[in-house]
């Protein structure tokens, strides 16, 4: 178990397993390192260093009452890959972990990082505004906040049993562990962070973050994705970067890296040796 400490006190739990070139993963809301399991251990046999943290707020990581929002993500991933002095890393982020890329790459240069990949990631921008039409109603998120507040840990269970895999889709056969361990990675964390968190994801704008990018991105995203609508999320990151790839995944759910690691995980494999 390594933790580094942000300037602001807060302490970031992560794992940094093997040697090679660094594969860093920023996980989404509002889960854990742990997310990546299916990732680290397959890069890890590949030949790669692979390193995950948990999210300020989240896992195992400390829970403070403030800064859940992409800045400090950002920040405190900079801070990470600093203390550890990475060099040509790649950096993968899912879903709010994809925001937390786009704006750390943004904010940080991209002096550490050879390429990065975005999968059912949250930019160009989730809420409906009159410059993003497409978007969710703000209610949608507001909803959000009122569910977790009122219950958390049965909204923690609604959520991976409903559209995060898609298992609520005609003929779909949910997993009881899949199921449990989404719960689990999201009740380690704290509900402040989590509470807060949903503003970060949904009303953050990536728009002028995607712009500035100018290393390889690959954008990964299922067509069939109910928590980030494919149609406002991955064609329009892919136009807003410089060097991206798109990728369209017919009937994936969000939560495909666990659901269709074998796909994914070939996938991000041949981007990285490409």
């Amino acid at each position: 178990m390594g933790t580094i400490t942000t300037t602001d006190g807060t302490e970031i739990y992560y794992k940094d397993w093997g040697s090679g070139q660094p594969v860093v993963f920023s996980h989404g809301w509002p889960l854990s390192a742990d997310d990546w399991d299916a990732q680290m251990l397959f890069f890890l046999q590949h030949g790669y260093r692979v390193i995950a943290h948990d999210r300020r707020g989240h896992g195992r990581s400390s829970q403070p009452g403030d800064g859940h929002d992409m800045d400090h993500y950002a920040d405190d991933l900079a801070a990470l890959t600093a203390q550890l002095d990475l060099t040509d890393a790649i950096h993968v982020g899912h879903s709010t972990g994809g925001g937390e890329v786009v704006r750390y790459l943004a904010r940080h240069g991209e002096s550490r990082v050879a390429k990065a990949a975005i999968i059912s990631a949250v930019p160009p921008l989730m809420v409906k505004t009159e410059t993003n039409p497409g978007g969710l109603p703000k209610e949608v998120f507001d909803g959000f906040q009122a569910q977790l507040a009122a219950n958390r840990s049965q909204f923690y269970r609604d959520v991976p049993a409903g559209p995060f895999y898609g298992f609520n889709r005609p003929g779909a056969e949910p997993s009881e562990a899949i199921i449990h361990n989404w719960w689990r990675q999201g009740m380690m964390g704290g509900a402040k962070a989590h509470y807060d968190g949903i503003v970060a994801f949904s009303q953050t704008d990536f728009t002028e973050d995607l712009k500035k990018i100018t290393v390889p991105v690959l954008v990964m995203h299922g067509d069939d994705d109910q928590i980030v609508p494919y149609a406002d999320s991955a064609p329009l990151s892919a136009k807003l970067l410089q060097n991206a790839t798109l990728k369209t995944y017919a009937g994936f759910p969000h939560g495909m890296p666990t659901t269709q690691a074998e796909t994914i995980n070939a996938d991000l494999l041949a981007f990285l040796r490409a």
